[in-house]
């Protein structure tokens, strides 16, 4: 697993998807959530486009791409239950799938002991 700046986490599955969450620490740092907005499927992204919007109690926020690529699907369970990313944040909670182009992108990312660091 990796993990982005922006509180993101990203997991290989297969030789070109990636799943895309949140961190534990971002989705306490959010509060309870109460709404998400999930992208489309088969929507072409770019590393910083928006894709999906949030609603907590605290704040709205928006999780950008962190990679380019293809949304293949969604976690449509959190539509009726976006409380799953409090819940589980690295496991049910996730957002979506993206299919990349060279999985060796995710190299670029933190891993645990940095991401851990970094919110010190």
């Amino acid at each position: 697993m990796k993990f982005t700046e922006d509180h993101e986490w990203l997991r290989a599955e297969g030789d070109d998807l990636v799943v895309v969450g949140i961190t534990e620490h971002a989705a306490k740092e959010l509060g309870d959530i109460v709404f998400v907005e999930l992208p489309e499927i088969e929507a072409m992204v770019a590393h910083g486009d928006e894709v999906v919007v949030i609603e907590s109690v605290k704040a709205a926020s928006d999780i950008l791409a962190p990679i380019d690529g293809e949304i293949v699907e969604v976690n449509a369970k959190l539509t009726e239950n976006p409380g799953l990313v409090n819940a589980d944040p690295l496991g049910a909670g996730w957002f979506f799938k993206i299919r990349v182009d060279d999985i060796s992108v995710l190299n670029d990312f933190m891993d645990e002991d940095e991401y851990q660091e970094m919110i010190a």
